[in-house]
């Protein structure tokens, strides 16, 4: 198989890099195309001693690496203790890149994306800095120069302000941006976006909105439609998730008939004005768009999951989950990555928790919130 992982506890850098780099070497052999690296905040400091070794032992074309809250790997979620996790794959051609950002009076300008593709991209890889690295920025660019491909990947989660956060390209660790890897032809690369909702009601069309606070839904106030559908027969246990945090799924490809899981983007719902019936959500919202009300638990957050991954197949697996997942979701440790693995046959995965997860919805990329975003490997060697 062309794909491996491994992940280790130990509390000595040196020591948890060299068991799992022995395993992926044991496993994969030397020059993979691909590898990437995470590590818990107790390794932070040392992550530039970790790419070193990654890179000296297994010599992969492109390496990535970021420090993280929590790490996973093959079926084992580590949060907030000291680990170190590596995920190698031959994959094909592969470019790393190290991607900056400026706000000038246009906007935000992403800079380091390479000129020319010298080769058809299947999906990016992206780990960036949540204090200095507008995602949207790369995903709106992306629409424009490579609409439909994937960009996937997660927000380093080890720092709770700027300047804390680790980036690895190579050896190279930066502290801003982001890294990347643009994934070439030689493997088959899809995704999967797990929000952890489920919808409640109907679908409804937004038919006055300014920016992100929505008046009317199908010509009625907007908190009106809300207490309407709670009297319709609205179940004790969705109306407690209601009171508890209610969202939005906004449809991405109005040209489908019906809805269903995987069409809607999933923001928050931030309050509502009992004067004028507005509700206000976590992004713009416009006219003559289809919204749906909808609701987070672990129960529906592991439905959510499961449904996704059923009919799926991976030869390997990165998984970028939430920080708010894990145990203070679901109430017990290894969710995400134990599905993954049972669904999936335990191909070799690794992954990281998020400060945002970043996946397609309805061939848009977007930034996320309590979000599974998975990218799944397929050799195509095998077909």
């Amino acid at each position: 198989m062309p794909f491996a992982a491994a992940l280790s506890t130990h509390p000595v850098t040196s020591h948890a890099t060299g068991e799992v780099v022995g395993q992926v070497l044991e496993k994969l052999g030397q020059h993979p195309d691909l590898a990437l690296v995470f590590v818990t905040r107790p390794h932070a400091g040392a992550l530039e001693d970790v790419m070193a070794t990654v890179r000296r032992v297994l010599a992969p074309s492109v390496a990535l690496g970021c420090a993280a809250e929590s790490v996973l790997g093959n079926g084992i979620e580590v949060e907030e203790l000291p680990a170190v996790t590596v995920w190698a794959g031959l994959v094909g051609p592969v470019i790393g890149v190290r991607l900056s950002a400026e706000e000038g009076p246009d906007g935000w300008q992403v800079t380091g994306w390479p000129a020319s593709d010298p080769f058809p991209p299947q999906g990016v890889l992206l780990l960036a800095d949540p204090f200095t690295f507008p995602v949207e920025a790369l995903a709106d660019t992306l629409a424009s120069t490579h609409p439909g491909l994937p960009l996937l990947g997660g927000m380093a989660s080890a720092a709770r302000g700027p300047g804390g956060n680790r980036l690895a390209l190579g050896d190279q660790v930066h502290t801003t941006g982001a890294v990347g890897a643009i994934v070439g032809p030689g493997t088959r690369l899809s995704s999967v976006v797990s929000q952890g909702c489920r919808p409640v009601g109907r679908p409804l069309v937004v038919t006055r909105s300014e920016r992100n606070v929505i008046y009317e839904l199908a010509g009625q106030p907007a908190l009106e439609r809300l207490l309407e559908m709670a009297r319709d027969g609205m179940s004790e246990r969705d109306i407690r998730l209601v009171n508890q945090g209610l969202h939005l799924g906004v449809v991405i490809d109005e040209h489908k008939a019906d809805f269903s899981r995987g069409d809607f983007l999933v923001r928050n719902v931030l309050g509502a004005d009992r004067a004028n019936g507005a509700i206000a959500v976590g992004d713009a919202v416009e006219v003559g768009t289809t919204v749906q009300f909808h609701v987070r638990d672990a129960e529906s957050a592991d439905e959510d999951l499961r449904a996704m991954l059923g009919a799926r197949h991976a030869d390997g697996a990165l998984c970028f989950t939430c920080n708010g997942r894990g145990s203070r979701l679901f109430g017990v440790p290894h969710h995400d990555a134990s599905v993954l693995g049972e669904l999936l046959g335990e191909p070799p995965a690794a992954g990281f928790f998020a400060a945002g997860e970043i996946g397609p919805i309805g061939g848009r990329n977007f930034l996320h919130g309590f979000t599974a975003s998975m990218a799944l490997f397929e050799d195509v060697g095998s077909d």
